[in-house]
């Protein structure tokens, strides 16, 4: 399977990707884009200060200077980017996947990301050409202190200093980020519990993914008697939520806060949306005076749905949530806690109590298929449930009064992906094993 993915390069180390590969992606970034300098920052796995040490060679012996920020989470990284005014960037990580990957994300001025149509796939082909003509060596900068920027930004945008009296269990999976999040839990009033909080590229605690692996943290809380408990992904960008009862919250339900939250600050703004998050989110933005709109799964298509709209913020049910913050269009999951911290505060209830009003809506999560034919199955879906309202922004969605679900082809695996919600359980799970069956026939 090819390293080149639809938004980023991404393997297994050193047997995919390794250091001569970094230095040749170095060159060929350097010369297919022709910018004059590159920002570089790197998570916390073992593999990536070597890939890192040749990456920035490459983009040196191809001309143009580095921006060298080291370690760093990825909202930080993007932050840098747009900040210190960088022509492009490359971050070293393979964000949530296991220790034995790594890779590189790449992004233009002001931090848009580079895709497969975009760019991806020409670095590819120039670094296997490998023809790369001589060029003056470009320099070096080191840029430090750029977290204590950000998270300093970001308090800036919330009333923080009213975020007091909360117990909060913060779980950083001994990613990338600690630097930034200690930087900003420190600032604020609360009784803070920190797990997994040491950088290690072993990842020894849960690993790198928090969406599979949180019952450290769901036992934290309980035994805290936390108000709340709050994990990241390898490299900071991803956040998911716990409630005091030990129970994570879906993504989809903390992008209807985080909406509830800007809409009182910005009313009529522009919300974004994935088209997998259960219809409380658009519920909760027009309730709250908000415009939502939906966007097909992926951030770079959230970004640029984003970007058109002017909208203000963005959620996806991933745990990856956006903001616009002057002309920077990006993750940020310090600022979505920050948000989630001040809405408990200004509502003076539990992260439970807030969410009262999601009973009544119920999800199967993200179910995978395996199929031999993912076209095949998305035709037959669209002909079995051809009475139902269709759409097919992203794979095929398909809505009844008291239910609906999506299906969409995954871009790298022989799968599809099922996200179906329904106004009971019952039906809920009726219909996630009708369609399953049917996928699965």
């Amino acid at each position: 399977m090819s390293i080149y993915k639809a938004y980023d390069v991404r393997g297994i180390y050193p047997a995919e990707l390794n250091e001569e590969l970094a230095y040749k992606i170095g060159r060929a970034f350097v010369a297919f884009f022709k910018v004059k300098n590159v920002l570089v920052g790197r998570d916390v796995r073992l593999s990536s200060p070597e890939l890192h040490k040749e990456l920035i060679k490459g983009i040196r012996e191809q001309g143009a200077d580095v921006i060298d920020i080291g370690i760093a989470d990825t909202n930080t990284f993007y932050y840098a980017v747009y900040n210190l005014k960088a022509d492009s960037g490359i971050m070293v990580t393979a964000s949530h996947n296991p220790k034995e990957y790594n890779g590189f994300k790449f992004v233009r001025q002001k931090a848009i990301p580079v895709t497969e149509q975009s760019g991806i796939l020409d670095i590819k082909n120039l670094v296997e050409k490998n023809k790369f003509e001589k060029q003056r060596k470009g320099k070096v900068k080191s840029k430090k202190n750029i977290a204590k920027r950000f998270i300093k930004n970001n308090l800036a945008l919330v009333n923080y200093k009213e975020i007091k009296e909360l117990k909060v269990v913060v779980d950083y999976g001994n990613g990338a980020a600690v630097i930034a999040g200690k930087e900003l839990f420190n600032k604020l009033k609360c009784s803070f519990f920190p797990i997994n909080h040491n950088i290690d590229g072993n990842f020894p605690g849960r690993g790198a993914n928090p969406w599979v692996n949180y019952k450290e943290i769901s036992e934290a809380v309980k035994e805290k008697k936390a108000d709340i408990g709050i994990t990241f992904d390898g490299d900071g960008d991803r956040i998911f939520f716990i409630d005091e009862t030990g129970k994570l919250i879906s993504g989809d339900f903390i992008t209807a806060l985080l909406a509830k939250n800007i809409l009182k600050k910005q009313p009529g703004a522009n919300i974004v949306y994935d088209l997998r998050s259960s219809r409380y989110v658009k519920n909760t933005i027009e309730k709250n005076n908000g415009k939502p709109l939906i966007c097909r799964v992926g951030h770079s298509f959230i970004k640029q749905l984003m970007r058109e709209n002017k909208a203000v913020f963005a959620g996806e049910m991933s745990g990856h949530y956006y903001f616009k913050i002057e002309d920077l269009y990006c993750e940020n999951s310090f600022l979505a806690a920050l948000m989630i911290l001040e809405l408990m505060k200004e509502e003076n209830k539990k992260i439970s109590e807030i969410l009262e009003d999601t009973n009544n809506y119920f999800l199967s999560g993200e179910v995978n298929s395996e199929v031999e034919d993912k076209e095949h199955v998305i035709r037959k879906l669209e002909m079995k449930y051809r009475d139902g309202k269709i759409s097919k922004l992203d794979g095929i969605t398909i809505e009844y009064p008291d239910w609906w679900f999506n299906v969409r082809p995954s871009n790298t695996e022989p799968l599809v992906r099922l996200n179906l919600e329904a106004n009971s359980k019952e039906l809920m799970e009726e219909k996630t094993k009708e369609v399953l069956r049917f996928i699965r026939s």
